[in-house]
């Protein structure tokens, strides 16, 4: 295998950083910057009440993080509710959890037709959740975990099927018994769900885990490339390294390349962006695998779950969006370097058949 030259993982990260902030300023944007792609998608019917009047004012209460996960995701929302006459009104507390809950307190107060919330913490945002519920609010959550979901559309990425699909990659690759490495963070719902199906594969392949670290913060991948350094001194013979996260991801890959054990050493992620596909696709790179959704399509599926239960056309509270395994051969095979070509190699990743309607068909770029 090819050395994968550190200069060329240093400039795959300086470009997710560049694109994270990118993302701070897309996502409290209005949804007019969608207006070039939501006009390539035609429906087959006419939109129903209430999107048939004025627009549908909706409040979508982010906590994002670094990274063009983020971007993405709130890009296809706002084209998604621009081809369906909803008026975003966004804010975004980046990783603040007390901004979060005042950003929600006054989204209720200003009474939308509406409430999205995309990721936070259960204990800041539960009790709001229940006022909004309460003040007679539709409410969606993406990525939420709550002790109470009566009246709440919940949704996510589907976190069982991406930590399965990828960890079958990882024991095809390793075997049963192989020295492991985790780096994750607790008290994220995503990642708490894809703890789950760790440890369970931890327990039936006896994987031997010889350490565990990680965490997540406004500058997730830089942040961990210490942690994960000083595991890999002390276990330079770890085989395979799981990191459910993409930001986790590229921090250990990196961490991986300055100790030269790119040649030795297996990184397994999950999620996918331009960002991520440039370190996957890099030189030599470790990243072999990961499992994903299209954050864009996830943006959009999100808004089209809280439009068709406005219009009375969603039978089930809970919405999954199904991921796929992506690997670095699936890539190279395909000649696929950023996401949108990946789509054209994986159309599943569109989710253009995951809650749509005649007049709500999927707009998620």
């Amino acid at each position: 295998m090819a050395i994968f030259r550190r200069a060329a993982a240093v400039t795959a990260l300086a470009a997710a950083g560049i694109l994270a902030l990118s993302a701070c300023a897309q996502s409290s944007t209005s949804s007019e910057g969608a207006e070039s792609t939501s006009t390539a998608v035609t429906a087959s019917a006419p939109l129903p009440a209430p999107f048939d009047g004025d627009p549908v004012k909706v409040a979508l209460v982010r906590q994002s993080g670094a990274g063009d996960y983020f971007e993405a995701w709130g890009a296809g929302a706002q084209a998604q509710a621009k081809f369906a006459n909803i008026e975003l009104q966004v804010t975004d507390a980046r990783n603040d959890n007390a901004k979060q809950a005042s950003d929600l307190e006054q989204a209720i107060a200003s009474k939308p037709d509406a409430i999205i919330i995309d990721h936070g913490q259960t204990d800041t945002l539960q009790p709001l959740v229940t006022k909004a519920v309460d003040a007679g609010i539709p409410v969606i959550v993406y990525d939420l975990a709550l002790t109470d979901s009566t009246g709440v559309i919940t949704s996510s990425q589907s976190d069982e099927s991406m930590a399965s699909g990828v960890l079958d990659q990882l024991i095809d690759d390793v075997g049963d018994g192989a020295k492991v490495g985790y780096v994750s963070a607790e008290g994220f719902a995503a990642l708490d769900r894809r703890a789950v199906v760790w440890n369970q594969y931890v327990k039936d392949h006896n994987l031997d885990v010889v350490f565990s670290t990680g965490k997540v913060s406004e500058s997730t991948a830089t942040d961990n490339i210490p942690l994960v350094d000083a595991a890999l001194k002390q276990n330079p013979d770890v085989q395979a390294i799981f990191a459910p996260y993409d930001e986790i991801t590229k921090g250990t890959v990196q961490a991986v390349i300055q100790n030269n054990l790119q040649d030795k050493v297996k990184v397994y992620g999950i999620d996918i962006s331009n960002a991520d596909i440039e370190v996957i696709t890099a030189d030599g790179s470790p990243w072999v695998a990961t499992s994903a959704t299209d954050p864009a399509a996830v943006g959009a599926g999100v808004v089209r779950a809280l439009a068709l239960s406005l219009a009375g056309q969603l039978d089930e509270t809970d919405v999954q969006f199904p991921a796929k395994t992506i690997t670095q051969q699936f890539l190279a095979d395909n000649k696929a370097t950023n996401v949108t070509e990946l789509r054209a190699a994986e159309p599943t990743l569109k989710l253009d058949d995951v809650v749509v309607a005649d007049w709500l068909p999927a707009v998620s770029e």
